[in-house]
């Protein structure tokens, strides 16, 4: 039997994959979880708009991210915490810290697009990569300063 699958499946595939499995397969456990449908010619039509759509909403995500990439390249974010000796931090850096000085300068920006792999916890400059969309990643310039 053909089926569409509309959720990925291990081992088996990703959303709009067309598939022939076993009759059983599709009838016990792919449609009833309703992770395919049948690949009739309406739902394969309804696959091809649905991907056009997409593809549609992909390119005007990509664009408005290369928008806000333009505008925060070249911007520094600067932030004052207190240190004790050899330049350790008492406490760390997140990347809810990095939103919220970002915030602070005019720039809405979620944290989870900042892509800190591990707090920062000394002080110095440091580059966080921002992953707006998958194709665009700039890297964001952060300067830990001691406060007084």
């Amino acid at each position: 039997m053909e089926v569409i699958l509309k959720k990925s499946v291990e081992g088996l595939g990703i959303p709009g994959d067309v598939l022939k499995v076993a009759d059983g397969y599709a009838r016990n456990y792919l449609l009833p979880m309703q992770l395919a449908v049948h690949a009739t010619e309406r739902n394969r039509r309804y696959l091809e708009h649905q991907k056009r759509v997409i593809d549609h909403q992909e390119s005007k995500d990509k664009e408005l991210a290369q928008e806000i990439a333009s505008q925060i390249t070249g911007v520094t974010c600067t932030l004052k915490r207190r240190a004790g000796e050899n330049d350790r931090l008492f406490g760390s850096v997140t990347s809810m810290d990095v939103a919220e000085a970002l915030r602070a300068q005019g720039f809405e920006l979620e944290r989870r697009f900042l892509e800190l792999a591990d707090p920062i916890r000394e002080l110095g400059v440091f580059m966080v990569p921002v992953k707006l969309h998958t194709d665009v990643v700039i890297e964001l310039r952060v300067v830990v300063e001691r406060d007084e």
